[in-house]
């Protein structure tokens, strides 16, 4: 039985005991992929950030909160499955400092903010030959041209490229395009998620049988 680790939602960075940086992702398109690779046979684990999502019966969860902690867990597993399926929406930035007790109302508060870590950038680079490793990118403009960079600077087989459209946080038109590591592109812009994911698996399964 070939195994998959999925990772969804957003991670929380904190700022003090009750105010933290996030993002809108609901972990909806790594909860489907979650249920339709237990359907298709898949041996899941599921690392998610906070959501209000349940997931499939009889799945291993491993809930995190922040890309700290989602990148020791991943560390900690790549080397035990087949495929990496990265959909979680992790922070850019997180808090300089966490503060201890809650920070007072300011007139002016200064949050000085420091890089999180490249997840997918380093579980790349321990990556084996006979795995599958997909990866999702937000972006508002060169879709193509950032998407074929990023195969390529964290090793990845697949890469879902889209907009905040995917999210319904735009106004404008949803982008979706999936990309492989040989440049061939796939626009998924009209589907349903559900759609994607079964794109995405029948994607994986084919590569896994090879």
């Amino acid at each position: 039985m070939k195994k998959i680790l999925i990772t969804a939602g957003p991670t929380r960075e904190r700022i003090d005991p009750i105010r933290f940086i996030t993002n809108p992702s609901t972990g909806r398109i790594g909860y489907l992929l979650t249920e339709l690779a237990k359907k298709k046979g898949f041996d899941v684990t599921l690392i998610s950030g906070p959501t209000f999502l349940k997931p499939p019966k009889g799945i291993k969860v491993i809930c995190i909160e922040s890309a700290k902690e989602l990148k020791k867990v991943i560390l900690r597993y790549i080397s035990q499955v087949d495929c990496l399926i990265m959909t979680a929406a992790v922070g850019d930035y997180r808090p300089l400092r966490i503060e201890q007790s809650k920070i007072k109302r300011k007139k002016e508060l200064i949050l000085s903010l420091i890089r999180n870590p490249d997840i997918l950038k380093e579980a790349g680079k321990k990556k084996r030959k006979n795995q599958i490793f997909v990866g999702f990118a937000l972006e508002t403009e060169n879709f193509v041209k950032n998407g074929l960079k990023k195969i390529k600077e964290k090793n990845l087989d697949f890469l879902l490229v889209n907009n905040p459209g995917f999210f319904g946080e735009a106004k404008g038109k949803k982008v979706v395009k999936l990309i492989d590591r040989k440049g061939e592109i796939v626009d998924l812009s009209l589907l349903s998620k559900r759609k994607i994911a079964k794109r995405i698996l029948n994607e994986i399964d084919n590569w896994l049988c090879k």
